[in-house]
């Protein structure tokens, strides 16, 4: 009975030593994460727009590797969203590459490179010592102040102007019988948007919209509504307030695309073919009216898929701030 009872207390032992790693193996990845991960490419792509004026050649090398990162973090959200489930380890790796990148962008690796180690030279004699460490000093001080060029950044502005048109690619599924009013949302800018030939809002930001107004479908009310609009856009790090009203709605491949393409052996190229697929046209089954309001025309509930193209017109003017380097 003793020898059963010390076997016993062994095994938990092992299983609380076990824990934590299975726990931080196990760990579970959501869809916030994977949102990060979006997040942060776009904060390489804006790095990698800083250095371009610095070294075009290097830039265009570290785009490359930020375009695979790209499709991976797609297949990831893919993956995540079809299985449910998704490797910590895999995440990890991804993360860590997108900041290994983002860390040459800035130049952090070549300034944490070591120097090589000098070969020793003789002691200088008790006489000689005083003089050594004064020009020791003197020499090496004009190093530490040019070893990284100074730059001096200063801040234009472009108007983004009332009526602008902008494409954003919803990033959540919105749905009348669903959303409650003040539910936030957000989307993706699909191409820049450029006033006077300059870049005003990249492809890729964030638009961060909002449900002001919803009415399900019942069996007294036919026809389903919901109004929605966009209130803040975020790029560079920095987040605008806008008034942008929803005046048309294109179904794309988005999300149900994949569906038939994720088999094993699919490449991540197949999987982003579809996700960034084509527009099909206006989604079937709504009408939009005046104020962004969206309409169900088939007695059925307002459902705006995950991948939905909804077409925004700025009702303000907002101005973006753009940064130029000297």
């Amino acid at each position: 009975m003793n020898l059963r009872c010390r076997a016993l207390l062994g095994a938990v032992a092992l299983a609380i030593i076990a824990a934590p790693a299975y726990a931080q193996q196990s760990s579970t990845v959501t869809q916030a994460d994977v949102q990060r991960l979006q997040d942060n490419v776009y904060l390489a792509d804006r790095d990698l727009s800083q250095l371009r004026s610095r070294d075009a050649t290097r830039a265009t090398q570290l785009g490359t590797e930020l375009d695979d990162l790209r499709d991976e973090v797609v297949y990831l959200k893919v993956k995540l969203r079809k299985e449910r489930t998704l490797s910590r380890t895999e995440y990890a790796d991804v993360r860590d590459r997108i900041e290994d990148l983002r860390s040459r962008a800035r130049g952090d690796v070549a300034a944490a490179a070591p120097a090589s180690t000098p070969t020793p030279a003789p002691a200088p004699s008790s006489s000689t010592a005083s003089s050594a460490t004064t020009a020791s000093r003197s020499t090496s001080a004009p190093a530490n102040t040019t070893s990284a060029p100074s730059t001096t950044t200063t801040a234009s502005s472009v108007e983004v102007p009332v009526g602008t048109e902008i494409d954003v690619r919803l990033q959540n599924t919105l749905n009348s019988g669903t959303a409650q009013v003040e539910d936030r949302f957000e989307g993706t800018t699909l191409a820049d948007v450029t006033v006077d030939g300059r870049l005003a809002i990249p492809a890729g930001s964030i638009f961060r919209g909002v449900v002001s107004a919803v009415e399900p479908g019942t069996r007294t009310n036919r026809t389903s509504k919901m109004t929605v609009s966009f209130d803040q856009v975020t790029l560079n790090g920095r987040s605008y307030p806008i008034r942008g009203t929803v005046t048309q709605a294109i179904e794309g491949e988005g999300i149900r695309g994949e569906a038939g393409r994720t088999a094993a052996g699919a490449g991540v190229g197949a999987i982003i073919g579809g996700i960034l697929g084509g527009f099909k046209g206006a989604l079937a089954g709504i009408l939009i009216g005046g104020g962004g309001t969206i309409a169900a025309t088939e007695g059925k509930e307002v459902e705006l898929p995950q991948g939905t193209v909804l077409r925004v017109r700025m009702d303000s003017a907002v101005q973006i701030d753009t940064p130029t380097r000297h």
